[in-house]
């Protein structure tokens, strides 16, 4: 986040550690040629879930909450409720990782919803029903506070039904991507039917060209784990979203590879989509836009939490590419 200089000198210590914490000795390095489209892999449009730490699970509140019809879960770990910036960095850094301002009102964000739902620009309120959520926080939390995911699962349990949503807060962990079992629990709730494989085979992570959904602020290489069954079509699709300062040039592809989720991926059929952002002038830190960033400097009110957004629209549309029938010679 680029912060006024008034509280420019908070802001890395606000910011940091929003993805994994791990050595520089396992961060891989970008590669050197573009690497290849991301493939047409024939995932199931009904079984679509966003996932995400940090801004990551703001960014996966934001699709679920612009188009639930596309999705079927929802899982925000270290996150506020959703809408929470409304557009404005001092209400980000004041309001939604710490509550210097008070608690966010969960009433101006439902208003803030129904002013969105009257144009258009968000999903219905049957189709956001009938997704699941899954909500974790870490209680020593000292980036987002802990009441901020309360208020989340709150807001969620309003939307979707108590039954419909789990909230978790892990008293020990701070802020960051939890431990891989939290990734298996987490995806155990949002698909409680799925069918466990008996002898699955691991899967193989691609980078992929992220050039081709012309968003500001995304990395130039993605990755997407794919496991063995799932070459051919058929499978889930999950888009996990890192933190802040777990993006390309501070990680690599480690978060790939760290969290949990493509071993649960390669036991339950399971594409994982990873995209990534980039640090910018704009975005010292590598945040996904939850604060409007990435929308035109003109806009009043940037609408980074609706269907208009810029990187909201890029990352559906890497789904909708997953989602393409898979190309047969």
């Amino acid at each position: 986040m680029q912060a006024p200089a008034s509280v420019s000198h908070s802001v890395p210590r606000l910011l940091a550690a929003a993805g994994l914490a791990l050595p520089l000795s396992v961060i891989a390095a970008e590669e050197v040629s573009p690497p290849p489209a991301l493939p047409a892999l024939g995932t199931i449009s009904e079984a679509a879930s966003a996932v995400g730490m940090g801004s990551g699970g703001y960014m996966a509140t934001q699709l679920a909450v612009a188009w639930p019809e596309r999705f079927h879960g929802l899982g925000a770990l270290g996150a506020g409720p959703w809408g929470c910036a409304q557009g404005k960095l001092s209400l980000a850094l004041n309001q939604c990782m710490m509550v210097r301002r008070g608690e966010p009102s969960l009433a101006a964000l439902d208003a803030r919803r129904a002013d969105y739902q009257s144009r258009g620009q968000v999903g219905d309120d049957a189709a956001l029903g009938r997704l699941r959520g899954y909500v974790w926080h870490g209680q020593q939390d000292d980036v987002v506070a802990p009441i901020l995911g309360d208020l989340l699962a709150e807001q969620l349990q309003g939307w979707l039904g108590d039954a419909r949503v789990k909230k978790v807060n892990d008293a020990d962990a701070g802020h960051g991507w939890p431990p891989a079992p939290v990734a298996g629990e987490m995806m155990n709730w949002l698909y409680p039917q799925r069918a466990l494989r008996s002898a699955p085979e691991a899967g193989a992570l691609r980078a992929f060209d992220q050039r081709d959904f012309n968003a500001r602020g995304l990395a130039d290489t993605g990755y997407v784990y794919v496991p063995e069954a799932c070459t051919d079509g058929g499978c889930g699709a999950t888009l996990a979203l890192h933190g802040c300062n777990a993006n390309a040039a501070t990680q690599g592809k480690a978060f790939a590879g760290q969290t949990g989720l493509n071993a649960w991926a390669d036991a339950h059929n399971e594409v994982v989509l990873y995209p990534r952002a980039e640090s910018t002038l704009a975005n010292p830190q590598g945040c996904w836009d939850w604060w409007g960033f990435a929308e035109s400097s003109w806009q009043l009110y940037p609408l980074h939490d609706t269907r208009e957004g810029t990187q909201a629209g890029a990352l559906l549309a890497m789904l909708e590419r997953l989602q393409e029938a898979v190309a047969r010679d």
